[in-house]
């Protein structure tokens, strides 16, 4: 499975630039990100192609983060995918806390029950696991 790294980090002028920065110089690919800023920090949940570097890479410029699996996967590019597969989740009580999407258009999910949710994802006809 894809691991999704979080990092929080204050809310100024530089920070994404630092984060981006020790990704490039460690030459670590994002393959998705995602970010929003609340209340003085941002919060960044990204998908690298080199978990293992981009940790390394973080841990040297002391940048904190977090780590989890994620379901990746490819849907149907049409009106209503996006619905379908979030109440199929839903009805099978699977909670998604976040969604966005990849370089390539895949779909990233992370959830409160990754293996209920790749159970669900292996029976759906609009989505495919990556």
């Amino acid at each position: 499975m894809p691991i999704e790294l979080t990092v929080v980090l204050d809310d100024v002028p530089g920070a994404l630039a630092q984060l981006g920065k020790a990704l490039g110089d460690a030459r670590v690919n994002i393959e998705a990100i995602q970010g929003m800023s609340r209340e003085g920090k941002g919060v960044v949940r990204f998908v690298p192609e080199d978990t293992d570097g981009a940790a390394r890479a973080l841990d040297a410029v002391h940048i904190a983060f977090t780590t989890r699996e994620v379901l990746l996967v490819k849907v149907l590019d049409e009106p209503g995918t996006l619905g379908d597969v979030a109440l199929v989740m839903a009805t099978a009580g699977i909670n998604i806390d976040a969604v966005y999407v990849t370089t390539r258009g895949r779909l990233v999910l992370s959830v409160d029950d990754l293996d209920g949710a790749v159970h669900v994802a292996e029976g759906l006809a609009v989505m495919t696991l990556e």
